[in-house]
């Protein structure tokens, strides 16, 4: 069986994964989910976050290899961590996530979208060192088809986004061996179904598969996540 390393995106936490370690558990599997720097428990102060520190923070929580999974924001900071140490990685999976293009930040590849669905929600604050999403916007955008409960746990647990990560150009290479797996969403009001279509064309045969659900599947559908998660272990 396999270690599972999630990582969360954009003002979330370990805590959005609560559904899916227990799913991938019963598979057979080790998961475990961590906070990035600033993020859910950890004290790090917002203006103190970088994209490497995102990338550090990874890998100083991997001692075996593990099958590295991104959501959303995530696909920046698993990129940069397997490309600081691809031997520590044995897959990288990204959840309706960034696939990085080397060059760009992720803000570059947000504006470069067909749509902006989150624009209208993004609130920077007055200094400019981080942004929150408008909480009566954030069932809409991201928990729609997702239960209630999950629903109170995300506003209450959402945090400030350090902007810094995401305006930092990301210059990486990767190697062939590394295999890479995209799960889009195809009810995703956050980053665009068919942007996320673009993102993986360049992945590899069999490796892009979908999930009928919001920017959440990690609520909307832990278990269905946890099995696609499971297959892709297989694979390797």
């Amino acid at each position: 069986m396999s270690e599972f390393l999630l990582i969360h995106g954009s003002c979330h936490g370990a805590w959005c994964w609560h559904r899916v370690i227990p799913a991938l558990r019963a598979l057979g599997h080790t998961a475990r989910a961590i906070d990035l720097p600033a993020h859910g428990a950890d004290p790090t102060p917002a203006a103190q976050v970088t994209l490497d520190r995102y990338a550090t923070a990874i890998l100083a929580q991997i001692t075996e290899p593990v099958i590295l999974v991104g959501h959303s924001m995530a696909g920046y900071p698993i990129t940069a961590a397997a490309a600081l140490a691809p031997s520590r990685v044995r897959a990288l999976v990204y959840v309706c996530a960034y696939a990085p293009v080397s060059g760009l930040s992720l803000a570059d590849m947000r504006r470069a979208g067909p749509r902006q669905p989150l624009a209208p929600a993004i609130r920077v604050s007055p200094d400019r060192v981080s942004f929150t999403f408008d909480p009566d916007q954030a069932q809409a955008l991201f928990y729609h088809d997702c239960p209630p409960e999950d629903v109170a746990l995300a506003a209450r647990s959402l945090c400030p986004q350090p902007i810094l990560p995401q305006e930092t150009a990301l210059t990486f290479t990767l190697p062939d061996s590394l295999p890479r797996h995209y799960i889009r969403c195809t009810d995703d009001r956050a980053i665009p179904p068919e942007y996320q279509t673009t993102m993986s064309a360049g992945f590899g045969p069999g490796h892009v598969t979908d999930l009928q659900t919001s920017h959440s599947p990690f609520f909307a559908c832990p278990d269905a996540l946890a099995a696609r998660l499971d297959s892709i272990a297989n694979t390797l």
